[in-house]
């Protein structure tokens, strides 16, 4: 018959390494974001609107229908309220 502490012993190693790859994970998304910011400053440095630079970035991830099917939404308010 097997010794129930076998299975927890096994469980409580993959438990480990699941909490070591999460907190490697977390580790390499702060040295990610760090760089992130590195880059902007660089960017920022060169003159160039890191506000606008996000947005791009931002729009580059979505697909291009949506961006239009917004930006015609957005025309329309603009002009029922005068902006355009």
């Amino acid at each position: 018959m097997s010794d129930p502490t076998d299975n927890y012993a096994v469980t409580a190693e993959e438990l480990r390494q699941f909490i070591e790859r999460f907190e490697q994970l977390e580790a390499e998304k702060k040295d990610v974001t760090e760089q992130q910011k590195e880059l902007m400053a660089e960017a920022k440095g060169r003159g160039y609107d890191t506000k606008v630079l996000r947005k791009v970035v931002a729009l580059r991830k979505r697909k291009p229908d949506d961006i239009a099917e917004e930006e015609a939404v957005l025309e329309l308010y603009k002009t029922a309220l005068g902006m355009a």
